[in-house]
Formats: structure tokens, C-alpha cells, sequence
């Protein structure tokens, strides 16, 4: 059955792939208007993440967050698939590195230094790891969770990879990071997901008490790879930059928790200063400190 799913929206993704961007952005528009004013998927979710993360904004306010929020969503899943057969000076155009990014990329390179990036899901972090492929010097490697869907994770495996990066099942990160220790490699942690509670590292992130994963840190530490921050900021529908920052060097100098909290407070500013461009749809406070 999850084949023949699979083989079924096949056609349909690569239909959507090759859609000039103009009409991948009017079909964008219709997917928003079905899923925010018929379906209103996770509503309710989006609204109340946003309720406690702004308690200071009115609810007009909040709800012209929300729709924008939505119309981003819409426009990321389209993008995503866009993948598939864009090509190189297209993808480079809507996507672009900043220079001070690619400086910073460039001089720990000339230094033989591989590093750790850590972001959040905000912006259009598949896209910014296209760009980073193509134009960094690090063999880039990003986390991921294997799907569950066998034939569904190969397809995704095959189009992230399309432009030179590799993926790493979250179960192997560590093992996998030491076995290539002799490779000038880039590894990238999306770090706004979700732990279990009683495996949490506790802060205040947007006003409310968060659980957050302590690998990112625990791993910097360990290997002794410096840490990256890295933002993907939207200048308008369908262009990004990539702004970056050297977050922590070296990282077995800091405290528990240091640099975890580095990188939290710095999500943080960039979903203020871009608040539509964070992925609210996520449960991200269902669990509660134990």
C-alpha cells in the first residue's frame, strides 16, 4: 500500500518541480486558501504557539502573523519539491549566501577546520542547504530522521542529496561525525525540535519554559569542532540569504548548557525580527517540565 501511494504522487511532485515559479506561487495561493479558510490545519496549534510567544500583541496582530505564517508554509512545501529540477544558477539566484557567510565558510576552510552549524526550521533550510553544496568547500552532512515509509524516504534522500550533500540518521550522528574526522565536512543540526522531558535541557525561549536537545552541544564538546549559527532570512517570496555567525570556537572551553543557550537566544531574535517565517505548526511546547 505504501508503494503504490508512493507511485501514485510520483507524477504529481514532479508536475509541481517543474512548474515555472509564477504558477508554483499561484497554486501556493490556492493551497492557502484551502488549508487556512476550509481545512484549517492546526489552527489551533499556530494561534495558541503564538498567543504565548507574543503575549504583548493584539490579536489582530496575532492573526496577521498567523496568515502570513500560512501563506509561507504553503509556499515552503511547494519550494521543497521545487528541488527536483532546478537547476544550479536558479537555485543560486533564490537562494543566495551573504558574503560575510561565505567569508567565514571560506576562512575555516583555508584553516582546515570542519565545524558544526546549528538553525531552526525558518526560512527555506532545505534550499539554504542546496546553496551551501554547491557553494561551500565542507562536505556538508545534515541530521535527519529516517521516514517511515521506505519508498517516501529514498525520494526525499535522492532530492536532498541532488546537489552534493549527504544525510545522517539521528541515531548514527556521532559515530558517523567520528568516522569522518579526516574529512573537511560541515555537519548541521536543526535544533528546535522536540525532546522527551525527562531527556531535556530546560530554558525560556519565547517566553515560555522549553525542553531543548543537549547532542548539538554535547557532540561540539566531544570532537571539538566549532559551532556555526546560521539564520535563512526571506527578502521577499522565493529569495533567502544566509546570514551566519561563528557562534562558539572553541567549544570544549564553555559550561553546561552555554552553548545551547548561545544558539536558543539567537533563534529566538531572528523569529522576532521574522516571526512568519518560523515553523509554528510544530507542537513545540506539549511536553512539561518533570
Amino acid at each position: 500500500m505504501a508503494a503504490l501511494r508512493y507511485y501514485i504522487a510520483l507524477p504529481f511532485l514532479y508536475f509541481l518541480s517543474v512548474l515555472p515559479f509564477r504558477l508554483l506561487y499561484l497554486l501556493s495561493d490556492i493551497f492557502y486558501f484551502f488549508l487556512y479558510h476550509i481545512i484549517g490545519y492546526r489552527k489551533g496549534v499556530v494561534r495558541t504557539n503564538l498567543r504565548n510567544s507574543f503575549p504583548e500583541k493584539s490579536e489582530e496582530e496575532i492573526e496577521v502573523i498567523c496568515k502570513k505564517f500560512y501563506h509561507y508554509f504553503c509556499d515552503l512545501f511547494l519550494e521543497t519539491f521545487k528541488t527536483l529540477t532546478i537547476g544550479r544558477s536558479a537555485m543560486l539566484e533564490h537562494c543566495v549566501m551573504d558574503p560575510a557567510a561565505s567569508e567565514l565558510f571560506n576562512r575555516l576552510a583555508a584553516d582546515n577546520k570542519s565545524f558544526i552549524i546549528v538553525l531552526g526550521h525558518k526560512g527555506n533550510w532545505e534550499w539554504a542547504g542546496n546553496t551551501f553544496s554547491l557553494l561551500g568547500k565542507h562536505q556538508l552532512y545534515v541530521i535527519y530522521h529516517p521516514l517511515t515509509n521506505k519508498y517516501l524516504d529514498r525520494f526525499m534522500y535522492r532530492m536532498r542529496t541532488r546537489f552534493g550533500g549527504r544525510l545522517i540518521a539521528m541515531k548514527n550522528t556521532f559515530r558517523d561525525m567520528m568516522d569522518k574526522r579526516a574529512e573537511l565536512s560541515v555537519t548541521a543540526f536543526i535544533a528546535d525540535q522536540t525532546p522527551p522531558p525527562d531527556k531535556a535541557y530546560w530554558l525560556n525561549f519565547l517566553n515560555q519554559d522549553t525542553p531543548v536537545f543537549m547532542g548539538t552541544e554535547k557532540i561540539a564538546r566531544k570532537i571539538k569542532y566549532p559551532v556555526v549559527y546560521i539564520t535563512i532570512k526571506k527578502v521577499k517570496r522565493g529569495y533567502y540569504t544566509i546570514l551566519a555567525d561563528l557562534l562558539i570556537s572553541p567549544p570544549y572551553l564553555t559550561g553546561d548548557g552555554e552553548i545551547t543557550a548561545a544558539y536558543t537566544k539567537r533563534l529566538e531574535e531572528d523569529i522576532i525580527e521574522q516571526p512568519e517565517t518560523w515553523l509554528w505548526s510544530h507542537r513545540r511546547w506539549k511536553h512539561k517540565r518533570v
